[in-house]
């Protein structure tokens, strides 16, 4: 899951058309996948910022994506009119988290940071690459990405804005 600057936070993303009914298959950009339900109320945002409200008709797993229908969309040129759209979210609408879960979004701008206080640098973003989370930590040598995993990141303080990591030496170099 993705927050942007305007605060609202991106859970998917309409890939493409599916079938003739107005359904859309959807990227989805959220580790909680459950949250999409028929009355879920989005905005359906364009990357030049374009924004409207927008509320699941239906939704169903397909594919490792979502199959989802928005009310006053029941055909296939209406949905096409959708393509490359997010679903946005306000932060207020994000799920209750699990111990020691952060959101993607809540790290971006923690300062890195050794156990002894040593600055790393700045956490630009957290992403994931082959199926493993990674920071991505602007150092003054450039971009580095670390893994974000025990026993490297050995504590995520996001009310601090802080990060406590133990890389293995050259791995921030």
């Amino acid at each position: 899951m993705e927050q942007d600057k305007d605060e609202r936070i991106v859970i998917g993303r309409v890939v493409r058309p599916h079938g003739l009914t107005g359904e859309v298959s959807v990227e989805i950009l959220t580790d909680f996948p459950e949250r999409f339900v028929p009355g879920l109320a989005v905005e359906l945002r364009s990357d030049d910022g374009g924004v409207r409200p927008a509320r699941v008709a239906s939704a169903r797993p397909h594919g490792g994506r979502m199959l989802i229908r928005f009310e006053g969309t029941e055909e296939a040129n209406g949905a096409e009119a959708l393509r490359g759209l997010d679903l946005c979210v306000s932060p207020s609408q994000a799920p209750p988290r699990p111990p020691g879960f952060v959101f993607h979004w809540e790290v971006a701008g923690c300062q890195a940071v050794a156990a002894n206080g040593t600055v790393f640098g700045t956490v630009l973003e957290l992403t994931e690459v082959g199926g493993r989370s990674l920071l991505v930590v602007e150092t003054p040598a450039g971009p580095r990405d670390v893994p974000f995993s025990h026993p490297i990141v050995t504590s995520v303080d996001i009310a601090a804005k802080k990060i406590v990591l133990d890389p293995p030496a050259g791995l921030l170099d």
